[in-house]
C-alpha cells in the first residue's frame, strides 16, 4: 500500500513540476510518469538497503532512458521529460540541512550533509550522462544514420566553411 501511495504522489508532484517548467500540455502526464518511475526505483532500492548515491544513480539512469523513449515517441526535446523527472531525486532536504548546520555552527554535521548532497547530485548527473551515452552508442549500432552529435558536428563544420 505504501508503494502505491509513493507512486501516486510522486506522479502528481512531478506532473506539477512539468506545469511549472511550461512543458507542453500533452507531455505533462508523461512527465509525471517519468518522475514516478524514477522515484519508485529509488524508493525500492532504498528499501533493499542500497546506498542513497547508488539508488540516485540508478533512478536517474532510468529517468533518462524513459525520457529518451518519450522524447523520440512524441518528437519533443528530451529535457522536457528529464528535468521534471529528476526533481524527486534532488537532495533538497539534505542541502537545506547542510546550510542549517553551518548557520548553527555545527560544521562537522554540515560538512557531512554537504558531502552527502554533493555525492547524490553527482550520482544524478552521472546517471543522466551514462544513459545518454549508452543510448547514443546503441542508436549508432542499430541505425545506419548518424547520431545527433555527429549531425551537430557536421553542421558546425559546414557553418565554419560557409
Amino acid at each position: 500500500m505504501e508503494l502505491v501511495i509513493q507512486l501516486i504522489f510522486s506522479f502528481i508532484f512531478t506532473a506539477c513540476f512539468g506545469v511549472i517548467f511550461n512543458a507542453p500540455t500533452k507531455a505533462i502526464p508523461y512527465c509525471g510518469f517519468v518522475g514516478a518511475i524514477g522515484w519508485i526505483i529509488y524508493y525500492v532500492l532504498i528499501q533493499f538497503n542500497v546506498t542513497e548515491v547508488q539508488a540516485s544513480f540508478i533512478g536517474a539512469f532510468v529517468v533518462a532512458i524513459v525520457a529518451q523513449i518519450f522524447a523520440r515517441r512524441f518528437k519533443m526535446p528530451m529535457i522536457i521529460f528529464n528535468v521534471s523527472g529528476i526533481i524527486p531525486l534532488v537532495p533538497g532536504g539534505i542541502a537545506y540541512n547542510t546550510m542549517r548546520n553551518i548557520v548553527e555552527l555545527d560544521y562537522n554535521m554540515g560538512i557531512q550533509n554537504g558531502m552527502r548532497a554533493f555525492m547524490i547530485s553527482g550520482a544524478i548527473a552521472m546517471g543522466l550522462v551514462f544513459a545518454e551515452v549508452i543510448i547514443q552508442l546503441m542508436m549508432r549500432m542499430f541505425k545506419t544514420g548518424r547520431t545527433s552529435m555527429q549531425s551537430f558536428a557536421r553542421a558546425k563544420r559546414r557553418q565554419k566553411q560557409g
